[in-house]
């Protein structure tokens, strides 16, 4: 049975065949905010069917492939889609991404996403600076054997959104005239939204934001000691808060609709990373 080890050093020789520049930055783009890697010059586009041991994207909205080329002087890798628990994959293998960026030589990521919000000062096309999150689903990526070389087995987690980072991306944010808000993450399996009952049990336990994705991946960046930033866009009020029907081509529209605040704010977190 090929090993951890052996998967990602294919899929990164597999990538590598293809470009001839090395990531300095990877971005995962979430539902609706793929739009960002239309930004990157002189793109070098590689599907992710293509790449050995990787996942397929089969959500829409999401384009499944890297974009790999030059964001505000630094060459990036973006994820345009990402793979989600609620697809059928293992927690390993939604998050092999992450630990393939890592070998490329890619030392901070940037996860962004689409959320529902329970924080009631927020509305729908709000930005939020991820600044910790909530996994109390039963699930980890770290679960089974620990690859030493890549992390060790206890992780401490207790900085896994940089707050130095965190502090200057709000500073940056600011003199944008970007409203950005702070708020925790609460992650949920999906794909079922959250019932009101849930969103309840969010707002209790400090969360500012529900969604399916994003933790695990930060979980793994940081097991491999990458800074994490993370911006999620409130596509709109969670269950029991938002009184009309959830629905994905909402979430879609209304990422959509911030996309150009979004991607100014991006570009800049780009150049001061």
């Amino acid at each position: 049975m090929i090993n951890l080890l052996e998967k990602m050093n294919e899929a990164k020789a597999y990538i590598e065949s293809k470009i001839d520049v090395k990531p300095e930055m990877g971005l995962i783009l979430g539902s609706g905010l793929g739009i960002l890697a239309d930004e990157i010059e002189a793109p070098v586009k590689i599907k992710y069917s293509e790449i050995p041991h990787f996942p397929v994207s089969t959500v829409e909205g999401h384009e499944g492939q890297f974009v790999i080329g030059q964001l505000k002087g630094k060459t990036v890798i973006a994820m345009q889609g990402r793979f989600h628990y609620y697809e059928g994959y293992t927690m390993q293998e939604i998050t092999f991404p992450v630990r393939v960026l890592k070998a490329l030589g890619v030392n901070h990521v940037l996860l962004t996403n689409a959320a529902g919000g329970t924080n009631e000062s927020f509305s729908g096309g709000t930005l939020m600076l991820i600044t910790d999150q909530i996994n109390i689903m039963g699930h980890s990526p770290l679960m089974g054997p620990n690859e030493s070389s890549l992390g060790p087995r206890f992780p401490d987690v207790s900085t896994i959104y940089s707050p130095s980072f965190n502090a200057r991306v709000l500073e940056e944010a600011k003199a944008l005239d970007i409203d950005l808000k702070q708020g925790v993450y609460f992650y949920f399996t999906g794909p079922a939204y959250e019932t009101p009952a849930e969103v309840r049990l969010a707002k209790m336990l400090g969360g500012d934001a529900v969604g399916m994705s994003t933790a695990p991946e930060a979980l793994v960046a940081a097991h491999m000691g990458m800074k994490v930033t993370g911006i999620s866009c409130i596509t709109n009020m969670a269950a029991g808060i938002q009184k009309t029907a959830l629905n994905h081509q909402e979430v879609v529209e209304v990422a959509n609709r911030v996309q150009g605040t979004f991607i100014k704010l991006v570009n800049r977190i780009v150049e001061i990373a």
